[in-house]
């Protein structure tokens, strides 16, 4: 199942001065359940009717329990889509919050995010661009973007470690442990080694809310990990972080910054 979100068509977003712009607010509305991967039903109409939306992530949102928590839809127009409406947010702030913090869940909207503000400037730190391309390949790897010709950049977005912090109201599930080589970490390794001279290849992390500072959660293969991001940043590899801030109206880029392998610490 491979549902469009945000919009159907390519002119989606819209980037004024420091902020990135959605073709249309976003609804707020109430999670009731996941009965699976794909489907979130969310009360919309504050009725208790459950109206399934689509879940952008198919794997784990952190540890959470979604039941009950505020989220915000983006409508689809598409005729030929089974639901109407994809999950973009959550919120995982106290009940009657002011301004609520919202969690992005769209990891593919997260891509056009990165476009936007590459295209905007508003990544002044990482890379001034001139050109943008969409897919291309370094080595074996196929990347999201190559900006002015020389700089690979590959956009991960985690989700299945929040590193927010959690009310007692939160409900969670217990985490399973990590027990294989993450692949967010094979694909510096892959980058490293296909790295040629004078280009740069940049490993973006990114988050759809403020994080502080990314941290790897410690799995069996840890030392294994850490050896291969630190060879891979001797190469050449540049490893960004940055943190997009959503609301009803659209995303801002709140920081970014240049990550060492302190990260895996």
């Amino acid at each position: 199942m491979n549902e469009g979100s945000m919009t159907d068509t390519a002119a989606a977003l819209e980037a004024r001065g420091d902020k990135i712009y959605f073709p249309e607010p976003l609804t707020q509305a109430t999670i009731i359940r996941r009965p699976n991967r794909f489907v979130i039903d969310v009360d919309v109409d504050v009725e208790g009717t459950a109206v399934a939306c689509h879940c952008p992530t198919t794997g784990r949102i952190g540890n959470l329990v979604l039941d009950g928590l505020p989220c915000l839809l983006s409508r689809s127009h598409s005729s030929t889509r089974k639901t109407p409406y994809t999950v973009e947010a959550v919120c995982v702030d106290p009940p009657g919050t002011p301004q609520p913090a919202w969690i992005g869940i769209n990891q593919t909207a997260a891509n056009r995010y990165v476009e936007q503000a590459l295209i905007s400037g508003l990544l002044p730190q990482i890379v001034t661009a001139e050109t943008v391309q969409r897919e291309q390949f370094l080595g074996q790897s196929r990347l999201d973007f190559l900006v002015n010709d020389d700089t690979y950049v590959e956009v991960k977005t985690p989700l299945d470690n929040l590193q927010v912090l959690l009310g007692d109201h939160i409900h969670t599930r217990p985490r399973p442990p990590l027990t294989a080589t993450d692949r967010l970490i094979k694909h510096i390794g892959e980058l490293g080694r296909s790295l040629e001279a004078h280009e740069r290849a940049i490993l973006l992390v990114c988050f759809l809310y403020d994080n502080p500072g990314f941290q790897v959660q410690k799995s069996s293969h840890h030392s294994e990990i850490k050896a291969q991001v630190t060879r891979a940043v001797k190469r050449g590899i540049e490893i960004w972080q940055v943190n997009f801030e959503l609301d009803q109206t659209g995303v801002r880029v709140s920081r970014h910054y240049e990550l060492t392998p302190q990260f895996l610490t």
